[in-house]
């Protein structure tokens, strides 16, 4: 192993999480990173990413699954000492029910994926810092990458909400836990975020962006998340834990 900083982010070939890898990668973090994806479906990703300088490993597989999780720790250690997580992988349910309909299998395959996998990499990666707490110029940084879901009922997607609330505890949870080590833990809670996941309603919310869903009437941008990112990896908030970062063009503010 090199003394190298190494950032692990998940879902790093596009969308938020591509954001955040090249974020990172121009402060000279190496990127490791898993995705459902074949692997030469995201060599131009990488690519992007090792354009700054850095090195990369993608894995192909499912946070969900355990040996995947361990292959991606594992190369992830190689490329350097890990000082960064960052939870983004997610998915959505395949098909939107109503809550009334919602099937026992896309339950437990949102959730499985969403929250527990997410969760048990977490423990993983904390379990390898603490190795490292106390080192020289190591600043350890877990940012869990939530959703307006996680308090915000869409009944047409119920296990997506239920995950995404499960992960808000879970962040609260490591936050308290990993405290004595140095282990600062955050949350973001993007908003509408132009990504994949909202292309089925993208028009949908445009307009509703436009008639005053939001205070900032835009979509929100990968790189706004990355910046949120950036800011916490940097220190930004020192001292501070379980922390929750809005990054939703102002859609939390209650107003009348």
């Amino acid at each position: 192993m090199t003394d190298s900083k190494t950032a692990i982010v998940t879902g790093a070939s596009r969308g938020i999480g591509h954001a955040v890898a090249l974020a990172l990668a121009v402060k000279g973090y190496h990127i490791a990173t898993i995705g459902r994806s074949p692997k030469e479906d995201t060599l131009d990703a990488m690519r992007q990413i090792e354009a700054k300088g850095v090195k990369t490993a993608y894995v192909q597989g499912s946070i969900a699954d355990d040996a995947a999780r361990n292959t991606l720790l594992e190369q992830a250690s190689a490329l350097g000492r890990i000082e960064v997580l960052v939870n983004n992988a997610s998915m959505a349910p395949r098909e939107r029910r109503d809550l009334l309909d919602v099937s026992e299998s896309s339950f437990n395959e949102v959730l499985t994926t969403n929250l527990n996998g997410t969760f048990f990499l977490t423990q993983a990666v904390a379990n390898k810092m603490i190795e490292h707490a106390g080192e020289k110029d190591y600043h350890p940084v877990i940012v869990n990458i939530s959703s307006i879901s996680a308090e915000t009922v869409s009944v047409n997607r119920a296990e997506y909400c239920i995950a995404k609330a499960g992960l808000s505890m879970s962040t609260q949870l490591f936050a308290v836990r990993l405290a004595e080590y140095g282990i600062a833990v955050h949350e973001i809670r993007p908003g509408i975020i132009e990504t994949d996941m909202i292309a089925p309603v993208r028009e949908k919310y445009r307009v509703m962006i436009e008639n005053g869903l939001t205070p900032i009437k835009r979509l929100g941008l990968p790189e706004d998340v990355a910046n949120a990112v950036m800011l916490l990896v940097a220190g930004g908030l020192a001292y501070s834990t379980g922390q929750v970062l809005y990054v939703d063009g102002g859609f939390h503010v209650k107003r009348l």
